[in-house]
Formats: C-alpha cells, structure tokens, sequence
C-alpha cells in the first residue's frame, strides 16, 4: 500500500517538483497539495494522508498553527517540517506543536523521499546532525533541571536502568543501530527498548523522546 502524502508549501514550483519526483515511486503518492496552513489542516481532515510535509512560512495560517491542529486529529499524520534552518525560529514552535522531524529545504530531493519513507514507518529521527541541534536548542530554551532522581519527571520512575542509558541516547539523536553499537546489544534489543520507552513516557515519536531526555536532565545540553 502507498504512502499518502500531502505537499503543503507557497512556493508553486517546490509543489510541483516534490509532486513529479512523488508521482515517479511505487511506494509513495500525492493525496493532495496545500498552499497555506488553512488550507493544509482542510485537507488532513477530508483527505486523512499517512504524512504531512509542511512548510512553516506560509501567509494566513503558519505551519506551525497547521501542524498543532493536524497533529491534534483523531488519527493524526505524521508532519515533516520544511525549514531553511538557520534563520527559521519558528521550528521551535512546530516542535511543541507536534512535528516529527524535519527537513531542510537544501536537502536533496531524493533524500526527502526517504525521509518521507522513515516517518511513516513510525522512526522521526530525520538528518541526525540537523535534530541534535534542534532538540538541543528547544531544550535549552526550556531549562531542563539539573540531573538527578530528584529531578525526574514521574514517568521516568517507571523505566528500568538499560531503558534510561537508552533514552539518553535518544537525547543525543542516535538511532537505533547505534545505540546498539553503543551499548553492545543487538539491534533489534535496542529497538525493543525504543518502543517501551514510547509506550512508558507516552511519546509521540523519537523527537518527543529526546525532548524528554534534555528536560530530564539526562542528555548534555549543547555548548
């Protein structure tokens, strides 16, 4: 079964170059194409795609308004971010508002495609060294607590020892095959681990599990 996927962006030529390279695979199809927030939350409703990839500067509503209320959908579609990075301040936001990785608009487009792939598989963890320092960046924006049982969130009492060295790793946005390597295990223990700290800690997705990790006090923050 394909992938749907909805394209929401201003910019028309980035629709119809995302919805030509789309068309060509087996595995992924177009559901629909958005031009703004509103627009983009409309057709999440009408149109239920597997994910959404949504641009944050639009006129009228913003990404990061859409992705909160797409994300807030029974059933909810997986959002990539588009953001050129460096001067883009409201991925933080979108972040809060429920995205599940992000993407840079430089990227190449052969590599969005994978992305779009390793989202709807149910892994955000999209461009490691893009995401480190995104996490890094929101969760030293939120003041995590200094380290220590004293300073762990309730849920975190809940998960065995192995589990919290895997969360850290989380934090640090390593994927699963190198946690493994990490920690001398298997890849498939290190996914086993992944998932219970998904169902323990009620995360959305591996960014909200990092996000988790920074606030806990369980991964360095960035210097």
């Amino acid at each position: 079964m394909s992938v749907r996927v909805l394209l929401v962006d201003d910019q028309p030529l980035l629709l119809v170059g995302l919805a030509i390279l789309i068309g060509d695979t087996d595995d992924l199809e177009v559901a629909g194409e958005a031009h703004d927030g509103r627009e983009a939350v409309r057709l999440v409703r009408e149109l239920r795609p597997d994910v959404v990839v949504m641009d944050v500067r639009m006129p009228g509503m913003d990404g990061i308004e859409a992705t909160r209320q797409a994300t807030a959908e029974p059933d909810p579609p997986k959002v990539l971010v588009l953001t050129t990075f460096d001067d883009d301040e409201y991925v933080y936001g979108a972040l809060r508002a429920g995205a599940s990785g992000f993407l840079l608009k430089s990227m190449a487009l052969d590599a969005l495609l994978d992305a779009i792939r390793v989202v709807a598989a149910g892994d955000a963890l999209i461009a490691p060294s893009v995401t480190r320092r995104l996490i890094a960046d929101f969760a030293g924006t939120s003041g995590p607590p200094a380290p220590g049982p004293a300073a762990d969130p309730p849920l975190l009492a809940e998960i065995t020892g192995r589990e919290r060295e895997v969360l850290a790793l989380v934090g640090q946005g390593l994927s699963n095959t190198e946690i493994a390597e990490r920690l001398v295990i298997s890849a498939a223990t290190a996914k086993t681990h992944v998932a219970r700290l998904f169902a323990k800690l009620e995360a959305r997705d591996r960014v909200h599990l990092a996000i988790i990790a920074f606030e806990a006090g369980l991964a360095p923050r960035r210097r």
